[in-house]
């Protein structure tokens, strides 16, 4: 005979939850097992939303945030999206912590309202996140890479039908007038549009990825592995607090008016970061050649423009990977140089001297580049040593070691921004700087960022402050189940 088991409510209760443990996605629990939201948040945006307005909070801060965050990492494209998958999954409302789903204006209220506490949530994560990065790969962690991008607003002047119809009447007035191939109607057609769009004056008229568009612009900084260290967005707030940025007017020369924009930005986004993280002391800059001048240099290599040091040293960059935007001037009549910057053997302008090493012996410390004749090579000589010989038949020196120059960066920052540009090292490491334009295209893509459907700046700012967050809580999230691939993207744990 079957014995009989008298259930209690205990026991109904428990394995109603079990079966409801079991139920629940695996995503999800692996969430909320590795991240308690509560404690990566500053008491500071806890105490702002939490502050006493006249009637208790609806929704808690948790769970606009989870919401938010969720939204990115499933790639959600609108927020009445996102409220339509709250509203018909149980499972995904229930982590949230939703007892019923928030309209549409409560998420674009909590947006504008608290950008300044987002933004101080990203910058605990970039704090709680450097470790974890520095573990995983030391060296591209300690590097830099600015880029600027820009958030297309939903105007009128981003209909594609706008720009082409300038651009067929420009090139039918060409033809017309017989102009010759040097005539460029896309250039004709920049400088004709409207420098900002009629809705908002801070949507600024931009040439990016080879087309037209008029758009927010906004700067990331990341680290060689693609992870976002820091965020501005460029509205009228932002140049109001950084007066010392010069404003410039646009030409007819798109690739011009973005290389000027973005030279003038990344040195103010630099300071920023070091004063928002002290403890963070990259020593590797990558940018591209609109970066290329002898201010940036001078702040990246030398001085104290981004202040000292927790041991009191002033901070700087040890290399600068920067391309040459213009020729480099011949600074020595002995001989000539390449367009890496490179010492050429004087009698064959063709054939750059080798690069042996660098040192730092002089008493006064500072770095030194050596190049030596390209037709020297080191030989077992009767002494049983061996020697630098030179093997030119026309030699430019009574040297039996060969012609021999010494590069002083501090004096050529352009030609030795602590690394000799044209070398492997330089390839190599240079080939890095994609990184950041892949960071930016994955905020776009996957987060959902590149396509909103607004023109509130301010909705903008916060949107791209969660996309930056969410990417950190992947970094963290890959670390708690010891799977540092996962740490750019989630999305194979979901599938």
């Amino acid at each position: 005979m079957i014995p009989y088991h008298q259930m209690t409510l205990a026991d109904v209760f428990t394995e109603t939850q079990e079966i409801f443990e079991a139920d629940k996605p695996e995503f999800l629990k692996l969430l909320e097992s590795t991240i308690n939201l509560s404690e990566l948040i500053p008491v500071s945006f806890r105490n702002h939303f939490y502050a006493s307005t006249g009637r208790p909070r609806e929704y808690s801060l948790t769970s606009l945030l989870w919401a938010l965050i969720i939204q990115r990492i499933f790639s959600i494209p609108t927020d009445s999206l996102l409220l339509t998958f709250l509203e018909y999954s149980k499972d995904l409302r229930e982590f949230c912590g939703f007892a019923k789903v928030p309209d549409a204006s409560k998420i674009t209220r909590f947006k504008q309202e608290f950008i300044d506490d987002l933004q101080m949530f990203f910058d605990r994560l970039v704090d709680l996140t450097e470790p974890i990065l520095q573990e995983i790969d030391p060296e591209k962690a300690s590097m830099s890479v600015f880029d600027t991008t820009g958030l297309e607003a939903y105007v009128t002047e981003n209909n594609p039908k706008y720009a082409n119809q300038k651009i067929r009447q420009l090139k039918a007035w060409a033809k017309s007038m017989g102009f010759d191939k040097s005539y460029d109607p896309y250039k004709a057609a920049y400088g004709s549009m409207p420098t900002h769009a009629s809705a908002d004056a801070e949507i600024k008229q931009q040439y990016l990825n080879g087309h037209f568009c008029y758009a927010y612009k906004a700067g990331v900084l990341t680290n060689g592995l693609g992870i976002i260290r820091a965020i501005e967005f460029y509205d009228k707030d932002y140049f109001a607090s950084h007066p010392e940025i010069e404003r410039y007017k646009k030409t007819d020369a798109p690739d011009e008016d973005k290389s000027v924009g973005d030279a003038r930005l990344v040195l103010p986004l630099l300071k920023d970061f070091f004063r928002k993280h002290p403890l963070i002391n990259p020593k590797t800059f990558l940018g591209d050649a609109a970066f290329d001048s002898i201010e940036i240099y001078k702040a990246l290599l030398t001085g104290d423009a981004f202040g000292c040091c927790p041991d009191g040293k002033p901070r700087i960059f040890e290399k600068a990977y920067i391309p040459l935007r213009s020729g480099l001037k011949l600074t020595d009549p002995d001989y000539t140089i390449n367009e890496n910057g490179i010492p050429c053997c004087p009698h064959d302008p063709t054939l750059p001297m080798k690069p042996e090493g660098n040192t730092s012996h002089l008493r006064c410390g500072l770095k030194t580049f050596k190049f030596v004749c390209p037709k020297m090579s080191w030989d077992k000589c009767e002494d049983g040593r061996y020697h630098r010989i030179c093997h030119c038949e026309d030699p430019c020196t009574n040297s039996t070691c060969g012609r021999m120059v010494y590069l002083y960066p501090e004096k050529d920052l352009r030609r030795c921004p602590g690394v000799i540009r044209g070398t492997e090292e330089w390839e190599s490491t240079y080939k890095i700087r994609t990184s950041v334009e892949r960071s930016i295209n994955h905020i776009k893509d996957s987060f959902c960022l590149g396509d909103r459907k607004t023109q509130n700046a301010k909705t903008l700012h916060a949107d791209l402050l969660l996309a930056g967050i969410t990417q950190l809580i992947t970094v963290v999230v890959a670390d708690r189940i010891h799977k540092p691939e996962y740490f750019r993207s989630l999305k194979r744990l979901i599938a």
